[in-house]
């Protein structure tokens, strides 16, 4: 399992009934998790003592109840390959998010150190890396930080806008990152046509959604079209492909079938495992979806 255990700002204190309890900072919410189907004594003082919880509607989706929570506040992130401190604007939104999702500092370790090393060895060269489905910028913001050029794709212009403001508040918004609003598979597509290549590719897809032009995205459909198409867009010496997964029916063995048989012929090798975030309370490991990692 790949486990998000190098932050400070945040942690996982507890989780029960299909809830979890965490600190952002210096405030404490409790929000719904699908995974914790266990029901275990709530003896940490937090589940009394919340700045947020998130309550799920039976009837789907569900809304935010707040005793003293600001509507924005930051956290920070660094890891050892990082040239400076990543900051994050959190604000509780729509279905229970805030703005990062914590477990993915994983990856960023991980890519952020392959980033690190290659730059190094390339001097002047640029390491040029694509995020697909790139949400708010947590890994736009850690390949800029471990010295990439990155371009950033997503559909949503809000999140685009957020993104921004994240690299911003982490002296980030003057590295040489391209911000894009649009679908993520027409882009590739262009990009294809217009013949540009990248050394490293990141996707985070969701389940489902929805493009600028209302185009239905169904990950079961569609993701290993896009990977087979994203593969095209590699550089003859390529460091890494990352997909990320929420979904339940892409166990981590689907992510290296995927990976090892489209990238075939850049040889390298593929290891997929679930992510997770440790719990401080008891010392196990809240699972939260899988990742699937290539590298050279």
């Amino acid at each position: 399992m790949f486990i998000a255990d190098n932050w400070k700002d945040y942690e996982v204190i507890d989780t029960s009934k299909g809830e979890k309890l965490e600190r952002w900072g210096k405030y404490i919410l409790v929000r719904p998790d699908p995974q914790v189907i266990w029901d275990t004594p709530k003896k940490e003082r937090g589940w009394k003592n919340m700045n947020g919880h998130y309550h799920r509607s039976s009837k789907g989706g569900g809304e935010w109840e707040f005793f003293d929570l600001p509507q924005q506040w930051q956290i920070h992130y660094n890891s050892p390959s990082f040239e400076q401190e990543l900051t994050f604007n959190l604000k509780p939104f729509s279905f229970k998010h805030t703005g990062i999702f914590p477990e993915q500092a994983a990856n960023w370790d991980w890519f952020g150190k392959i980033i690190s090393d290659a730059r190094k060895k390339r001097g002047s060269e640029p390491v040029k890396v694509l995020n697909l489905f790139a949400y708010t910028g947590g890994a736009t913001l850690a390949c800029a930080a471990a010295g990439a050029n990155v371009t950033h794709v997503d559909a949503s212009k809000g999140i685009v806008a957020w993104a921004k403001e994240n690299a911003q508040s982490s002296g980030l918004i003057d590295k040489p990152i391209r911000w894009i609003v649009d679908d993520c598979v027409k882009f590739v597509e262009r990009e294809i046509r217009r013949g540009n290549h990248y050394d490293a590719i990141i996707m985070d897809p969701p389940s489902y959604g929805r493009g600028p032009k209302g185009e239905i995205w169904k990950i079961e459909e569609a993701i290993h079209p896009l990977v087979k198409l994203c593969a095209q867009l590699l550089s003859d010496e390529p460091l890494f492909f990352l997909i990320n997964s929420y979904t339940t029916g892409l166990q981590p063995a689907v992510l290296t079938y995927m990976l090892s048989t489209e990238l075939k012929s850049f040889g390298g090798h593929c290891d997929s495992q679930e992510v997770g975030l440790p719990v401080s309370s008891n010392g196990l490991v809240l699972p939260c979806g899988a990742s699937g990692r290539w590298m050279k």
